[in-house]
């Protein structure tokens, strides 16, 4: 066994470098969210909290309907994110564990649709969402992302590597049926890539704005990004308003990260060497 290698002063300045340079954008944001406009143009950098914060976020919740927006947009990251770490946690035991005829073929035709880009289906999906009569409602944003090609590629390289085959061999010579043998034995081998891939899935659709303003509609349901792009409309742009909106709406990312954070360091280094 090799003897553990402490890491040099130089390491940390780098990783508390990389960790600034990563917050301070949201930092300074949120410091802009607590002036008023006039503080953009300040020919100085200003690094400290201002007194306005409570009074655009006022200005903001009068100016549109962000309840509705941060409801909306909570249904459908939601809905997104549970429906891909079910589904393709399904899948990717199956594609990873399970025998049966065409399962490498089908593989590959699952990770070969994630390489089509997904402007080219903008104009199709439009017209089948109409077809359902979706049009204005969550269900166009919501079920065409249940589960996408990248979840099922993900779960399945999580299960191809935590669920041991000799487990689910003695599972289902125990007489375990497949549901009981992916619940017990995979399910708790997962756990930690399902949190980061829970995650990724939010942070995806809950940032979405695109398909969002192609099929709803932004007076009746709108999405946080949406509402957002109307604060940065028009001939004059208050970036105080602009940065207390995006401020608003990102703390809903962050607090999923507090929430799965230990989960999702132990999904990142699943499979790190250990000394």
């Amino acid at each position: 066994m090799m003897p553990r290698r402490r890491a040099g002063a130089w390491v940390y300045v780098v990783l508390v470098g990389v960790v600034g340079a990563s917050l301070f954008p949201l930092y300074w944001s949120f410091v802009i969210s607590t002036r008023d406009n006039a503080a953009v143009g300040e020919t100085s950098p200003l690094l400290l909290p201002g007194g306005h914060l409570f009074e655009n976020i006022r200005r903001v919740f009068d100016t549109v309907d962000f309840w509705l927006a941060i409801g909306n947009s909570l249904i459908v990251a939601v809905t997104v994110m549970v429906s891909n770490v079910v589904l393709a946690s399904l899948a990717g035991f199956a594609f990873a564990r399970l025998r049966f005829p065409g399962r490498n073929s089908l593989f590959l035709f699952v990770v070969g649709s994630a390489m089509v880009p997904a402007q080219l289906g903008v104009i199709p999906l439009y017209l089948v969402v109409g077809d359902f009569g979706w049009y204005g409602k969550l269900e166009a944003v919501i079920v065409p992302a249940l589960v996408s090609a990248f979840s099922v590629f993900w779960m399945r390289q999580a299960c191809e590597g935590a669920v041991a085959s000799e487990l689910v061999d003695a599972a289902t010579v125990d007489g375990a049926s497949v549901v009981r043998t992916f619940w017990h034995v995979a399910v708790p081998a997962i756990r930690p890539q399902a949190a980061v891939l829970a995650m990724l899935t939010f942070m995806a659709t809950w940032n979405d704005y695109f398909w969002p303003l192609v099929v709803l509609d932004p007076n009746e349901t709108p999405t946080v990004q949406v509402v957002l792009s109307q604060l940065a409309s028009g001939y004059y742009t208050d970036y105080a308003l602009m940065l207390t909106g995006a401020t608003l709406g990102v703390l809903p990312v962050i607090a999923l990260f507090l929430v799965l954070g230990r989960y999702i360091v132990r999904g990142i280094l699943k499979g790190a060497v250990h000394g």
